[in-house]
């Protein structure tokens, strides 16, 4: 079957210059209108991955995210915000973009053209059979995330895909492929838009079901949140005194401070 790349193909609206900025912001909300859609088209295929990387984190793996542009930013920041929302390690989830860090910020040129280098970034995290490394690419194509699917599996790493074509290389490269597909972007072949959003509601729902199977959610709380900020001491607080009891705001603060996490500091009352 010949591979169509529909994020590539034209947009459904001309004279975008034309229209007036209500035009612009009405049109681009109905287009992203359609993304939650496509993503529970995939829901299956997302079942499939997350079991399989719940699986290997819970005797001990670690997921990797590994993408370029705007693709391997989004696995950054889903993987930066594990930490200070579940508690976890943060090597725990590892975000990998080509081009290194640098390119997080600005795009490096031809970066995501190497075959080899996606491999050699994950070596350098000792990357073993216990851990489980994502692909993220809206075409779907992309050279530096293919080969490291490729070798991943060439050397028994269990390995998912994101992309939003179908029929995509870098599925066939992937033991768990998730495929949403959005369609044509408002812009043609602007993929940090619909593409970008399907894939950031996608790696929501990755780490958070993930997390939830790993024990680090209570009822429907954060209970190991990272108290890094005053608003996440303030949260935490209120969760602790509704937890415990305690009506005494101050007293149930000093508990959570000494403790460090909702958790731990329930766990300490009799």
């Amino acid at each position: 079957m010949e591979f169509i790349r529909v994020t590539e193909q034209a947009s459904h609206y001309h004279h975008l210059e034309q229209m007036s900025i209500r035009e612009l912001l009405i049109n681009i909300n109905k287009e992203d209108q359609t993304v939650p859609l496509a993503v529970e088209k995939a829901i299956p295929q997302i079942e499939k991955l997350v079991t399989a990387i719940a699986d290997k984190m819970l005797a001990g793996g670690r997921l990797f995210y590994l993408g370029a542009g705007t693709s391997g930013r989004l696995g950054i920041v889903d993987a930066s915000e594990c930490p200070p929302t579940y508690g976890v390690p943060f090597d725990l989830v590892v975000g990998l973009i080509a081009g290194g860090d640098s390119a997080i910020r600005k795009a490096v040129e031809f970066a995501e053209d190497s075959k080899s280098q996606g491999w050699n970034d994950l070596q350098a995290y000792n990357i073993s059979p216990k851990d489980v490394v994502i692909g993220i690419a809206a075409s779907g194509t992309t050279p530096y995330v293919i080969g490291a699917l490729e070798q991943c599996k060439a050397h028994g790493i269990t390995t998912g895909s994101i992309s939003c074509n179908p029929g995509a290389p870098v599925s066939a490269a992937a033991d768990f492929p998730v495929e949403v597909v959005v369609g044509p972007e408002f812009v043609t072949g602007s993929t940090r838009m619909k593409s970008g959003t399907a894939q950031k509601l996608v790696l929501n729902m990755i780490s958070t079901s993930v997390m939830i199977q790993l024990g680090r959610v209570e009822d429907n709380k954060m209970v190991n949140m990272q108290l890094s900020n005053d608003k996440l001491v303030d949260r935490g607080v209120k969760m602790l005194m509704e937890q415990t009891g305690e009506t005494d705001y101050e007293k149930a603060k000093k508990l959570l401070l000494k403790y460090g996490s909702v958790k731990k500091a329930a766990e300490s009352q009799p």
